[in-house]
């Protein structure tokens, strides 16, 4: 069963569906990263660290986003320092380590919280989706992935250790574009 199959539609987050496209958040360099822009595309929210054992799948995650960016899609990368600290850079630290060290073009967002009192909204509205394993709630580590379809709701959640050209996330990203 996939993802999109097990959770239907799954708001026991009590955002009332309200779609994560509604929030607002930061770019990384300063301005705003509007969701609302990626109306109409599917879109891959990832938490994202420059110092994680996980941070190779930037590479996996800029190929998913190239490879699908004319047919609608984008990779949004998301920041954090809540796991072990390994997000530590300012904006500019972490734009340049993402350019040199994995020709990252996708975008990216300010650096939030993702879990505890702090959680941006955003995270608030994709944590009560549940993965394939039935995990909902909190983020449990760097690189968790969200996808959301067109139409804005949240369609798939991925671990972290998931790769982002894994057959399950392509095909998903594949469903969500038509």
């Amino acid at each position: 069963m996939t993802t999109a199959e097990n959770n239907g539609s799954n708001h026991s987050d009590g955002t009332g569906g309200a779609s994560p496209l509604d929030v607002e958040i930061g770019a990384l360099n300063g301005g705003s990263a509007g969701l609302a822009q990626y109306a109409g595309r599917a879109v891959l929210v990832v938490n994202v660290a420059s110092q994680c054992g996980l941070t190779p799948q930037y590479a996996g995650l800029e190929r998913l986003h190239e490879r699908y960016a004319e047919r609608g899609f984008t990779v949004l990368g998301v920041p954090c320092n809540q796991f072990l600290g390994q997000e530590p850079g300012s904006a500019e630290e972490i734009a340049a380590f993402c350019s040199a060290t994995y020709g990252v073009t996708f975008p990216m967002t300010e650096k939030v919280e993702v879990n505890g009192e702090g959680r941006h909204p955003l995270y608030e509205r994709l944590v009560g989706f549940a993965d394939a394993e039935g995990h909902s709630g909190d983020i449990r580590w760097n690189f968790e992935k969200f996808l959301i379809g067109r139409d804005g709701e949240v369609v798939a959640r991925f671990s972290p250790q998931t790769e982002p050209e894994a057959a399950e996330v392509v095909a998903a990203v594949e469903k969500a574009l038509g």
